[in-house]
């Protein structure tokens, strides 16, 4: 194995920014019984969790509310799409030998009709929701690296957030930012984190940032 590169999905992956300000949107109206756009949300509702975000709009319950219909809301949101590029980059490391996975907030069951076959049948483990305490915690990570037979320093974790990149650190996982991500490349940068800046950079370059060989160690991403 040439080297682990992880993945989060949306805003990596995913460009499904719009899908989800149209999703809230969406549980908000169908809440509180009059129209909710997404210029009505708050500020930063792209990178604030959904029941925050639900609540400062005055959805009650806004945890129960997502059970029962945020897959709807989100299934027949328009705007999801794979980033440029990301289907060659899959395959070209692939090619290279390079394990790759998936550790994302989603549910396993949406992954079906968010990703097509193609991009599913190059992962070699994904890491729903459901499967490990959800980022900021390393659990997610860890879980990856343990079906994949790997250690932390034989793999990097691609994330568009802060919140990736504080799992990735508690991981001891070299980390990289999707500048075309949901926080975008100015907050990466200022918490020292490197930065792609384009999606084609999603292939066989990120196998530079794997510190294999080396003893395994806390990585900060200021560091990688």
């Amino acid at each position: 194995m040439t080297g682990v590169v992880l993945f989060d999905l949306d805003g990596v992956l995913l460009d499904s920014r719009d899908a989800h300000l149209a999703t809230l949107a969406g549980v908000a109206t169908t809440a509180l019984g009059r129209r909710v756009t997404v210029a009505d949300l708050p500020p930063g509702a792209a990178t604030t969790p959904r029941v925050e975000v639900l609540s400062a709009l005055g959805v009650p319950d806004p945890d129960e509310l997502c059970e029962l219909w945020w897959d709807v809301a989100l299934a027949t949101a328009a705007g999801t799409r794979l980033f440029p590029g990301v289907l060659e980059g899959l395959m070209a490391l692939k090619d290279l030998g390079a394990a790759t996975g998936l550790v994302t907030l989603q549910t396993r069951p949406r992954l079906s009709w968010l990703l097509p076959p193609a991009v599913l049948d190059l992962l070699d483990v994904t890491i729903c929701r459901e499967d490990a305490e959800p980022k900021p915690a390393p659990d997610g990570i860890f879980l990856a690296l343990a079906r994949l037979a790997a250690g932390p320093h034989d793999a990097v974790f691609v994330g568009d957030t802060l919140t990736d990149r504080a799992a990735a650190f508690e991981a001891a996982v070299a980390f990289t930012g999707a500048g075309w991500g949901y926080a975008g490349p100015d907050a990466l940068a200022a918490a020292g984190c490197p930065v792609l800046t384009d999606p084609a950079q999603i292939g066989p370059g990120l196998l530079d940032l794997v510190p294999a060989g080396r003893a395994p160690q806390r990585v900060s991403a200021a560091a990688v």
